[in-house]
């Protein structure tokens, strides 16, 4: 009668030990994996030079990190740690009003891997890497 606590034991031990396991994600790098979608799809309009439209309408510019990271005459777009109420993220997502998803128009939207790939950035802390 003892045999089937063993294993139960055995069971939960080893699903402990395989849980912990798991490998962290690759740290995402700013400069490598989240400033070239960043140029692909949204210093068209995000960057101050005259007669840029997100950059008029918002005063935000993606031309750099530090940029990036001021956001908004509005507020933040990032918040480290979180891609959840991160606005860039909201927005890129499609989690916001179809009139302000980005980008915006008739641009292609982000493909998902890119997508996933700014909010592992956001999620592992926003870092200027």
């Amino acid at each position: 009668m003892q045999e089937p606590k063993v294993t139960k034991l055995l069971i939960a031990c080893a699903a402990a030990v395989l849980g912990g396991c798991e490998r962290p994600a690759p740290e995402v790098s700013f400069a490598s994996d989240v400033f070239p979608i960043l140029e692909r799809h949204c210093l068209e309009c995000h960057q101050p030079q005259a007669g840029q439209s997100g950059f008029e309408a918002s005063g935000f510019s993606m031309e750099s990190y530090a940029a990036l990271m001021k956001g908004t005459r509005y507020g933040p777009m990032v918040v480290p740690g979180d891609s959840l109420t991160s606005v860039l993220t909201t927005l890129i997502e499609g989690r916001a009003d179809p009139s302000i998803a980005m980008p915006h128009g008739d641009r292609e939207p982000l493909k998902q891997h890119e997508i996933d790939a700014i909010k592992a950035w956001v999620d592992q802390g926003a870092k200027d890497n």
